[in-house]
């Protein structure tokens, strides 16, 4: 059973470790502006990344709702972890009450790849979205049902390589995009194996350098298909608690 709390206007907005990207969603999730974006500076303070916010939309027209998908651990719209920004900034933050402040509208705040799953999945089975940007973000959904956020990302999957250090930005500009692509390769064969997903989605900047044939049940979708996420957040739905923080 699913209950709409937002009005009929959301901004949502995307935060990658190079650009900051969002637009304006009706409840649907259909676009109602062009899609904008502006560079993320270097290793952000919270207060620089929500500056940079607030440039980016400051000729956007009238929203009710704000969501956005972040680089890192998020639980109840409070920062725990962002590698790709700088984590020691970060931790304990309140990104969704920050912004409740300074924007004037309720926020919801989660992991980027979460807020992509929402928005590109089919909702049917088991379906994982990987994303394949400045670091390497997961997202695991059940019949359309976002499951508990797990940083898969900086699980080891060499004696001392995590997956985001593995097929991460700076591994691409190092090792090149052949090598890079028999990496992709390998960790998707692994996911195959241990999570026997449905359908595995690829987002992300990077992922159009993808060289490889991909199974039938994979498939690449984009960064403006994910943003429509953020009109998902503020669906309710009783099977489960999402992560991130409700307004009453």
């Amino acid at each position: 059973m699913k209950k709409t709390l937002a009005g009929e206007r959301i901004l949502s907005i995307d935060v990658g470790g190079s650009h900051v990207k969002s637009v304006i969603l009706n409840q649907e999730g259909a676009m109602q502006m062009d899609y904008k974006k502006i560079a993320t500076p270097p290793n952000p303070t919270p207060q620089q990344l929500i500056d940079t916010i607030k440039t980016l939309i400051k000729d956007f027209p009238a929203y009710d709702n704000i969501s956005v998908g972040f680089p890192g651990y998020v639980k109840k719209g409070v920062v725990y972890t962002a590698p790709n920004l700088g984590t020691d900034a970060w931790k304990g933050f309140d990104l969704a009450g920050a912004l409740t402040k300074e924007l004037g509208k309720p926020a919801m705040v989660v992991n980027d790849a979460d807020m992509q799953g929402l928005g590109v999945v089919d909702g049917k089975g088991f379906e994982i979205v990987v994303t394949l940007g400045t670091g390497f973000g997961t997202a695991l959904l059940n019949d359309g049902v976002l499951l508990p956020h797990l940083e898969l990302a900086h699980l080891p999957i060499t004696k001392s390589k995590t997956y985001d250090v593995y097929i991460g930005e700076k591994a691409l500009e190092k090792e090149g995009v052949a090598k890079w692509n028999e990496r992709v390769k390998q960790v998707f064969s692994i996911y195959k194996t241990v999570f026997n997903y449905d359908k595995l989605y690829i987002g992300g900047g990077n992922a159009s350098k993808i060289k490889f044939p991909l199974d039938s049940n994979m498939v690449i979708v984009s960064n403006r298909d994910g943003i429509k996420g953020g009109a998902r957040l503020w669906q309710v739905d009783e099977r489960h608690e999402l992560i991130t923080s409700k307004p009453e």
